[in-house]
């Protein structure tokens, strides 16, 4: 069945693998995805939904580099929202919900009309080395695949252990089993392991609910979408409902405390800081009397419903009983209860820039094996593993995104200098340059790259090009039209906003933070110039921004550009740090461990000092 040798295997049909196998097969590798489940590939496992802050600038980037996430939330939405409009347009962070046994179809469909791309259902339990380089898999049955590269992308599978009260057994998520003796395989080569905990709410049943003592969240009144390509354009949304937990909840709750894994000794891993389980909540926020519960519909055609906010791994009895107590929960039926599942993880500081892992040549690791939590974060690793397996077989640099270019970059360099110790999250307070990384110029940012690594296709880069003219050329109209005081003073008043006495450029006025480009549509040379150039609202939208904010821009890139370079001095590989008397003890350490490619990296190293860097500028003769 496997005499041939394919470029790339792909371990794992979660968002990660999907991602990698898709990127690797679409730019030209011969490329084989291998799960457990063929039935589940790109699954939800957890909330059904896609985006959020941070997240959905990381969903468009997915787009924008020629990754299939955006598609498939967009083919799959119930709703979409566009969070903290009320903030500056860095903050702008789009979110879907989804239909989850839609959003796995259409990942389905869209990987099985890829023809470089195969499918094969079994365990892998092992990986085949030799000189330090990666030659295959060996599935379950001990059956070997050859190939030139492999990404794992695992998930929470690798010898996952599933709780829910004083009760625990073997799984990678509920109803499916474990994978096993992967972990021990990669031990054996000198991967260092450790343990890590998330968990996931009861599902239950929406028609045992009462939705009117709750809080409607209906979605955004004009739907945008995630992908800059065309997609189903959303028309009719399901609402999604808030309801709170109360100080008699909680006191249920704690009635389960005994026999809780999280308090009992059972579970010692470490879960997600951010996204913590209800019990986690009321015990480390015992101020708080109320917590919010997002009430989510799974689909379009099931009544099953997320409980979003109430994760746990209480005993069954405690989560029903204390779940009744909630607003609209009184008559609350279960199609399953929460759980909390251990999994394996390799700390990142063992990889590369590219995802490649130092300790064997052509194996890469993506997803939660790499410590991270969310769909989002696994997807954009994915992508990136399967670029760079690809570009890794044919001899070629690989593909890495600066901090300055992608909240993909911010992610993985936080990983593999830092590393975590916690389910590592994206958060735009990760990012220090986030004025630059926003939703709306994703494809501005990185669609040329995806063209010339040969993802994007030719129309692609012809929509992301004119749009960038047309932006331009729409900002200098404002730069350079002026305004007269008795158009502009009547939408100044409107907007309580300081009158003017005399002409000026129309861009003084955008920049106005009470005025938007809506309240300026309407004067007769923006009206004109806007049809007779044909200008979109995504076009007039990035013109407003890139008025507004001018001076943060050109501040951030400014900034960026210092730090950049820094990326332009690269260490060697094979540096020695232990000759540098200068150096102290804990720096040798951690340069020696992360081994970092340039002196950007480096200085981003936990107690790596200002005077550590310089020291090896001296070095490195500059």
């Amino acid at each position: 069945m496997f005499e041939r040798v394919y470029d790339v295997v792909v371990v794992g049909g979660g968002h990660a693998g999907a991602e990698a196998a898709a990127a690797a097969a679409n730019i030209g590798s011969k490329t084989l995805l291998v799960t457990m489940n063929l039935q589940t590939i790109g699954q939800m496992s957890c909330n059904p939904a896609m985006g959020g802050i941070a997240k959905g600038q990381i969903v468009r980037e997915i787009d924008a580099l020629g990754g299939y996430s955006g598609i498939v939330s967009d083919e799959s939405a119930i709703q979409f929202k566009m969070l903290n409009q009320s903030k500056g347009p860095a903050m702008w962070s789009p979110r879907v919900q989804s239909d989850r046994m839609l959003f796995s179809k259409k990942w389905r469909e869209l990987l099985e009309q890829i023809q470089n791309l195969d499918f094969y259902q079994d365990m892998i339990k092992d990986i085949i080395v030799k000189d330090g380089k990666i030659e295959g898999v060996v599935t379950s049955l001990g059956i070997p695949i050859r190939s030139k590269s492999v990404v794992l992308t695992n998930g929470t599978f690798l010898n996952g252990l599933i709780h829910i009260g004083e009760k625990n057994y073997g799984g990678g998520r509920a109803g499916e089993k474990a994978s096993t003796g992967l972990t021990h395989s990669l031990e054996k080569l000198g991967f260092e392991s450790g343990r890590m905990k998330t968990g996931t709410p009861p599902r239950v049943d929406g028609r045992s609910l009462n939705y009117n003592v709750m809080e409607e969240q209906a979605g955004d009144e004009n739907p945008a979408k995630f992908s800059y390509i065309t997609t189903t354009q959303l028309k009719h949304q399901r609402s999604c409902y808030i309801t709170h937990t109360s100080p008699q909840v909680h006191d249920l709750l704690r009635e389960g405390f005994d026999r809780s894994p999280m308090f009992n000794g059972n579970i010692q891993s470490t879960g997600p800081r951010y996204c913590p389980s209800i019990e986690d909540k009321i015990n480390r926020f015992a101020d708080k009397s109320r917590h919010q519960i997002f009430v989510e519909p799974e689909g379009w055609d099931t009544v099953e419903v997320y409980v979003n906010g109430f994760s746990t791994s209480l005993p069954e009895d405690i989560q029903y009983q204390a779940l009744r107590s909630v607003n609209g929960f009184e008559n609350v039926k279960f199609f399953r209860p929460g759980y909390a599942i251990e999994y394996d993880y390799f700390p990142p500081t063992q990889l590369k820039n590219s995802l490649e892992t130092k300790l064997v040549s052509g194996l890469f690791f993506a997803g939660q094996i790499n410590g991270t939590t969310g769909y989002e974060e696994a997807a954009s690793q994915g992508l990136m593993a399967g670029i760079n397996a690809h570009l890794k077989i044919n001899q070629k640099d690989p593909f890495v995104l600066k901090r300055n270019q992608a909240y993909i970059g911010v992610l993985i360099d936080d990983l593999i200098t830092k590393g975590t110790e916690e389910p590592y999250r994206m958060f735009t307070s990760r990012a220090e340059h986030r004025t630059l990384l926003r939703q709306d110029n994703a494809d501005l940012r990185l669609t040329s790259l995806s063209y010339d690594l040969g993802l994007a296709k030719k129309d692609r880069l012809v929509a992301v090009e004119e749009k960038a003219t047309k932006t331009k050329e729409l900002v200098n109209f404002f730069k350079t039209q002026s305004y007269v005081p008795e158009e502009v003073n009547p939408i100044l008043e409107k907007k309580d906003s300081a009158q003017v006495k005399q002409p000026d450029k129309l861009s003084k006025i955008l920049s106005r933070p009470r005025l938007s480009r809506n309240d300026l549509a309407h004067i007769p040379s923006v009206r004109t110039f806007i049809k007779e150039q044909e200008i979109t609202d995504e076009v007039y939208e990035q013109a407003e921004i890139q008025i507004k904010y001018s001076g943060y821009i050109e501040k951030e890139m400014a900034n960026a550009e210092k730090l950049n370079r820094l990326d332009h001095i690269k260490i060697p590989d094979d540096f020695d740090y232990d000759i540098l008397a200068s150096l102290s003890h804990e720096a040798k350490e951690k340069l020696n461990y992360i081994k970092p490619t340039n002196l950007s990296q480096a200085s981003r190293i936990s107690g790596i000092n200002p005077s550590d860097i310089s020291v090896l500028l001296v070095k490195l003769g500059r």
